[in-house]
């Protein structure tokens, strides 16, 4: 599963990175997303993944298979 951010609508709520710290951070310089490991989610992550992106108040998120 690849897990795509878009920074220019990330609002740096922060819901992805404390919804599933292994695989979101947050940009120390304005908030927004950064994808940890290159943003590849393998299956024992994919429940996580999937809340973060349910979780995401701006839309900045999404997966694909």
């Amino acid at each position: 599963m690849q897990i795509q951010a878009d920074t220019q609508r990330c609002v740096g709520a922060g819901m992805c990175a404390l919804t599933a710290p292994a695989l979101f951070d947050q940009c120390d310089h304005d908030g927004t997303v950064v994808l940890l490991g290159a943003g590849v989610c393998g299956p024992e992550a994919a429940d996580a993944a999937r809340a973060a992106v349910a979780h995401c108040p701006s839309g900045a998120l999404s997966l694909t298979d």
